[in-house]
């Protein structure tokens, strides 16, 4: 095969050349692998095949199973099994051919089979996404906002009146009704036009007044009511409800309350405050929380300065992503939702159905993430790599005690767990924290523009409390398959 521009070829002598890769360079960081398997790989792939399938069929004249290859391919076509042979060897050769190409590959492939035919070698093609170059804006110097990471005193009370709720304790109410706040066990039994609906009867059931867990106005109305008492409440399902069926409409819940409970928080006083903590007295455990606060602020603080730096960075600099690139990463985020989901009991399918979701919506949901995580790691290895930052053995180190802090494992199971991709993977994670830090220690803090107090709809409904991180924070699942995150 003759080189041509924008196309290179590496011929495989360590393995006794069953295949050969070129490479040609497409537009907008795109390139097509050329994978040619000898034509013993092909006929190996075939004659498994045909050692899986044989049993399966049946040809007149030869017990099942019995059937010579050749009379099979006579009678169904020589291709009969040229399909699985060429997943197979897809799968087998693909990343070989990779890891021969010396490409940063960082997409799924687009496989398209040239030539599959016993006795010829076989020809298939990989297009993929490669790592884009970066322009590089101008990284020192970043202007970002100082941030005031100060502790006040009524922080400090407001943490300690959390610890106090945190340490309360449920009591049995007698001689009043129901309030806010206090938790009611109840049996109840809803129904629609007088007939009972799947779902809505539970018995035994602890609510949390105030607490918003159930439908609009329903815990409202057992304001009021006595233990021992029957009630019914009177609701509407809202139209958005996950239950089609149930959407807008009018519901009778028949309830009896068997007991009135509420939080016993304990005194704020030594003895609270040794309960809870280290410390012997309040006094201490006062100075204790300012302590820890200012020091989460300060963690905070540092997160947002990188974010903010990540940012303008990304803005400042030349990037285009090949779309199969981003295509890979959303994917990849939606299989860790996923995973996520499942970790906490629920499945992916469960949750699009209740959540009236589909597939491509949820890809498009991630897309805006997706390309700006993508962006964060290219800048920030672009850095890396102009200041010529290095990973020490001591560095390492202090990265697996870390892992092993987050995830409280022994340090010795941590090392045992990390594997030669592992490694690979914390190394070029701790690469990006010391570019993230290096563009913080570099910037510019600019004065904080005053906070304006917020009106009532001065938020637009559904914006979000607090914005997405810029730097990639990478865990195991995140890497997408040749992905350089």
């Amino acid at each position: 095969m003759q080189d041509s521009p924008g196309r290179k070829e590496i011929q495989e002598g360590e393995r006794e050349k069953n295949m050969s890769v070129s490479v040609e360079k497409l537009e907008n960081s795109m390139a097509k692998l050329t994978i040619e398997v000898a034509a013993e790989k092909l006929d190996e792939a075939i004659n498994t095949v045909y050692k899986k399938e044989r049993n399966r069929i049946t040809i007149p004249g030869f017990r099942k199973g019995k059937a010579p290859r050749a009379v099979i391919e006579r009678m169904y076509g020589r291709e009969v099994f040229y399909e699985q042979a060429a997943d197979a060897l897809v799968q087998e050769e693909y990343p070989l051919a990779m890891d021969e190409s010396g490409e940063d590959i960082v997409s799924s492939p687009k496989i398209s089979v040239e030539q599959i035919e016993s006795g010829k070698p076989f020809i298939f093609t990989a297009e993929v996404a490669l790592k884009p170059p970066v322009g590089l804006g101008k990284y020192k110097g970043i202007e970002i906002e100082k941030i005031d990471t100060s502790v006040t005193d009524e922080e400090v009370e407001e943490e300690l009146e959390r610890q106090r709720k945190m340490s309360a304790r449920d009591v049995t109410v007698t001689g009043r009704p129901v309030q806010a706040d206090d938790i009611v066990k109840l049996d109840y039994e809803g129904m629609i036009d007088g007939v009972p609906f799947d779902g809505g009867k539970a018995e035994g059931q602890l609510l949390t007044i105030g607490s918003g867990t159930f439908i609009p106005g329903f815990e409202d109305q057992l304001i009021g009511q006595e233990a021992g008492a029957h009630c019914d409440v009177k609701v509407t399902f809202p139209e958005s409800y996950h239950e089609a069926k149930l959407s807008g409409k009018e519901a009778v819940f028949h309830c009896f309350i068997h007991e009135i409970r509420e939080k016993k928080m304990p005194e704020l006083d030594d003895e609270f405050a040794s309960d809870v903590s280290e410390y012997e007295t309040l006094a201490e455990f006062r100075e204790g929380l300012k302590k820890q606060l200012s020091e989460n602020k300060e963690k905070e603080a540092q997160r947002t300065r990188e974010d903010e730096c990540v940012k303008a960075l990304i803005a400042d600099s030349d990037i285009n992503l090949p779309e199969p690139m981003v295509e890979t990463q959303q994917r990849q985020m939606v299989n860790d939702f996923a995973m996520q989901l499942q970790m906490q009991g629920m499945s992916y399918p469960q949750y699009m159905q209740m959540m009236g979701q589909n597939e491509a919506r949820m890809m498009e949901q991630m897309r805006p993430q997706a390309i700006e995580r993508i962006k964060a790691r290219l800048v920030l290895e672009a850095v890396a790599k102009a200041e010529g930052f290095e990973v020490s053995d001591e560095d390492y180190a202090a990265k697996l005690e870390e892992v092993a802090k987050n995830y409280r494992l022994e340090l010795d199971r941590v090392k045992e767990l990390t594997g030669e991709k592992e490694e690979k993977d914390l190394r070029e994670d701790i690469l990006m924290e010391k570019a993230a830090k290096f563009l913080v220690d570099n910037a510019k803090a600019t004065k904080a523009p005053k906070k304006k107090e917020e009106k009532a709809g001065d938020k637009a409904e559904g914006a979000e409390e607090k914005p997405k991180r810029a730097v990639p924070r990478k865990k195991k699942a995140e890497k997408a398959e040749g992905e350089s995150e």
